[in-house]
């Protein structure tokens, strides 16, 4: 509202981790506020399987919204943020480097509404995948 670059970035964000953080700090260091579309427990089931999110919605919004990097979160439902995009019309949207090379879902929206696309790199070893194979 105030005229500053929107950044956006989207996620399951079940047990948040290092390399969440840093995708986060980097992300909002590309604009003036940052929002974080959190996939809905349902959409996780839907994406990881049952078992999955280990850390139910409430919780995993809590956690993100004490990050100082966070400016606000965005929760949906959708197998894909398209939605909360088209709601939000960001400057731009943030994806983590394991989506590098590959046709984002959202693309079409991002083109739509003028978005850049922005892949940073992911800190090695870091995922939520692994940890919970760790865990295990």
């Amino acid at each position: 509202a105030s005229g500053g670059r929107l950044i956006a970035t989207g996620g399951c964000f079940d047990l948040l981790h290092a390399g969440h953080v840093s995708l986060l700090r980097r992300a909002r260091a590309l604009g003036d506020a940052l929002v974080v579309c959190v996939n809905s427990d349902e959409s996780v089931r839907r994406l990881k399987g049952p078992s999955r999110p280990i850390v139910d919605v409430t919780d995993r919004v809590e956690v993100l919204r004490a990050l100082s990097c966070v400016d606000a979160v965005l929760v949906f439902d959708e197998g894909t943020p398209v939605r909360a995009i088209e709601l939000l019309r960001p400057d731009v949207w943030v994806k983590g480097g394991d989506y590098e090379g590959g046709t984002l879902p959202e693309s079409e929206v991002l083109a739509g509404i003028g978005a850049e696309t922005v892949v940073l790199d992911l800190l090695p070893g870091r995922s939520t995948t692994n940890l919970i194979k760790e865990i295990r």
